[in-house]
């Protein structure tokens, strides 16, 4: 008895195997704690924080310009800062933060140290 193309692609699709969210990071990003993992992990927080201080600062009704004055640096750093394209110190972030009025909290997380600032 032939089968309809139909029925064969369903018959695919029930087979198919499914993977939770995590199996798929693991097997692309690379397993958690891995140096791959960590850089992916550093990254995408550090590209977290300059959408949060680009989303604030629109907020504020501030261009780049206004907040740079606020701080001390011209536009072209606040918009290295948003789109993550160079390194950027705490002391900067914490200017930026406090020119754009935001409560800041530090978590520090060792194995035998647990800090929390702010």
């Amino acid at each position: 008895m032939k089968t309809s193309l139909f029925l064969q692609q369903r018959i695919k699709i029930i087979k198919m195997k499914t993977y939770t969210l995590d199996q798929v990071q693991d097997e692309l990003i690379g397993k958690k704690g891995s140096p791959e993992r960590e850089l992916f992990e550093s990254e995408l927080q550090i590209d977290l924080i300059g959408l949060a201080i680009k989303k604030v600062r629109k907020e504020r009704n501030l261009t780049q310009e206004e907040l740079g004055k606020l701080i001390g640096v011209q536009k072209s750093q606040i918009s290295r800062l948003e789109n993550h394209t160079s390194n950027v110190t705490m002391e900067t972030l914490l200017k930026v933060f406090t020119a754009l009025k935001a409560k800041i909290k530090f978590q520090i997380e060792l194995s035998n140290l647990n800090l929390s600032i702010g």
